[in-house]
C-alpha cells in the first residue's frame, strides 16, 4: 500500500461521527468502554465495533484492566503540533471546531 492510499484509508475511518468523538474524548486521556459510553450513549455493540475499527486503523490501543479494557490513543497519533488534533502521518487533523 504507497503513502497516498494508506492517508485515503486513515481519513475514510475518520469519516464517522461516533469515532471522531470516541478519538476526542481519549485526546483526554485513557478511558473504559463504559466511560465513553456515558458521554456517546450508543449501543455497545455499535461502539465495540467502532473501537474494533479504530484499532485496526492504529489509531487506539487496548489494554486490560483486570475484567475490563482501556482505551487510549496510540502515542503517536497525538498531534505534537496541537494538544487538538492528530497526526496521520500524512496530515494532521484538528478538532478545534468539533464537540462531543
Amino acid at each position: 500500500m504507497n503513502a497516498s492510499q494508506s492517508c485515503a484509508n486513515k481519513l475514510k475511518t475518520l469519516a464517522d461521527a461516533t469515532r471522531l468523538s470516541i478519538l476526542k474524548l481519549l485526546m483526554n486521556g485513557p478511558q473504559h468502554v463504559n466511560e465513553i459510553n456515558a458521554v456517546l450513549n450508543v449501543e455497545q455493540s455499535l461502539l465495540s465495533h467502532h473501537l474494533k475499527v479504530l484499532r485496526q486503523a492504529g489509531f487506539v490501543q487496548a489494554t486490560r484492566d483486570g475484567k475490563a479494557v482501556l482505551y487510549s490513543l496510540v502515542p503517536d497519533v497525538q498531534s505534537r503540533a496541537s494538544e487538538q488534533g492528530l497526526d496521520l502521518g500524512c496530515c494532521e487533523f484538528s478538532f478545534t471546531s468539533f464537540s462531543v
